[in-house]
């Protein structure tokens, strides 16, 4: 025993202060925080510090090694993964031993298990959400070239964005990477997800007494046919005529409302002379996030950012901010006068733990305001009404 081999990414702790002599199971600390999480197959706790609070999961060494890599690959390429911080190896276990390493993860902030959201044999409104967030997350990791393996109810983190629900992976170690999937690649993890969710919602349903004919076993089916018609809709080849402009700008403004990047569009000549045919190759899905990071600097979730860009483009458009510059001055304005002033105060008034989330709350708030007035509301005393009106959220059958 002794001091185990550490790879530790900057900006994170060195984590030496950890008892790595003993198993997880053993540990008894003082950083060791209880925290939302979902049901794993391997040891998991959290552990905080002033950088954050970090998730420890002990596996096997080449298990540990692998998972490692692929979550720092994912990261260059989608948000929506569990963020690696080090990679622990015990060079005195056994390379096979399942205490051999451990990878260490930010906890995702704002996140809970699905548990959360599943209610007896179903959960309403927001059953419709999750679909969508899962199918998301699933073509975005096949995207990227990313085979799951095992995806499962499970191995997400949820966390509310905006009006609807957004979908982490959390869990990598059967996952492996590839230059690009194939049908049958991407089929087969349809299928396993199928089958992993079903389980789950039958486990959910035992547990709260309710019948098994009555558990939301098509749920995986549900998920399978969204990720079908947005893998369809994203990867669609449109041939067009040569003259045919508006529909490219179309295709791009439709790929972009789903939220994803455009990286580049390949146009070649298709079989008859007059004809072209368009293949988009796609980024990830930050269109939105990164426009605002970009424009603002603030961080938020991809629906969260397309709602709060909207606050900003009103500002912009109320005060005729038009010209580049004056769009520059009306942002400045806009973060300055309205932004930082009504976050302070979600900051404090709001009971949530997520002020973005609060702010988006509020936007949503003002909008019902304004439609049932038929005027425009001024912002602080749309403010002031959610605040009276018991800080409303969204409403999970309008989004």
């Amino acid at each position: 025993m002794g001091t185990p081999t550490l790879q530790i990414r900057p900006g994170n702790p060195d984590f030496l202060d950890l008892p790595w002599d003993r198993r997880l199971d053993d540990w008894e600390h003082e950083r060791v925080v209880t925290m939302p999480t979902g049901i794993h197959r391997h040891p998991v706790l959290f552990v905080a510090y002033d950088e954050g609070i970090y998730a420890i999961k002990e596996l096997g060494r080449r298990t540990a090694r692998s998972e490692y890599r692929v979550l720092r690959s994912l990261e260059e390429q989608t948000q929506r993964t569990a963020r690696p911080a080090g990679l622990v190896e015990r060079d005195w276990l056994d390379i096979h031993d399942e205490g051999a390493a451990a990878v260490i993860t930010r906890y995702v902030d704002h996140a809970f298990p699905y548990r959360r959201l599943v209610s007896g044999a179903g959960f309403g409104s927001r059953r419709r959400h999750m679909a969508d967030a899962l199918a998301g997350l699933f073509v975005e990791l096949h995207m990227a070239g990313c085979y799951w393996g095992d995806c499962s109810l499970s191995n997400v983190l949820y966390r509310f964005d905006a009006g609807q629900i957004e979908a982490i992976m959390v869990d990598a170690e059967t996952s492996e990477l590839h230059p690009e999937l194939s049908n049958g690649q991407r089929l087969q993890d349809i299928e396993i997800m199928m089958e992993n969710v079903a389980g789950e919602m039958a486990d959910v349903a035992a547990e709260t007494g309710e019948d098994i004919d009555s558990a939301d076993i098509e749920l995986g089916v549900e998920i399978a046919h969204r990720y079908e018609a947005l893998w369809s809709e994203l990867t669609e080849e449109l041939v067009i005529t040569r003259n045919d402009h508006y529909r490219i700008r179309e295709r791009i403004a439709r790929i972009n409302e789903l939220g994803f990047a455009v990286e580049d569009i390949d146009i070649s000549p298709a079989d008859d002379g007059n004809l072209v045919r368009m293949i988009t190759n796609l980024g990830g899905r930050t269109y939105n996030s990164d426009n605002l990071q970009e424009r603002t600097g603030i961080e938020a979730s991809e629906n969260q950012a397309c709602l709060i860009l909207s606050d900003l483009n009103y500002h912009l458009a109320k005060q005729g901010d038009t010209t580049n510059t004056g769009k520059r001055v009306g942002t400045y304005k806009w973060l300055s006068q309205y932004y930082e002033p009504l976050i302070d105060r979600i900051t404090v008034d709001w009971p949530g733990d997520d002020p973005i989330q609060g702010y988006c709350d509020y936007l949503n708030h003002r909008v019902r305001l304004a439609r049932r007035r038929q005027t425009d509301v001024d912002s602080f005393e749309a403010y002031d009404d959610w605040v009276a009106a018991g800080f409303p959220g969204f409403d999970p059958d309008d989004s």
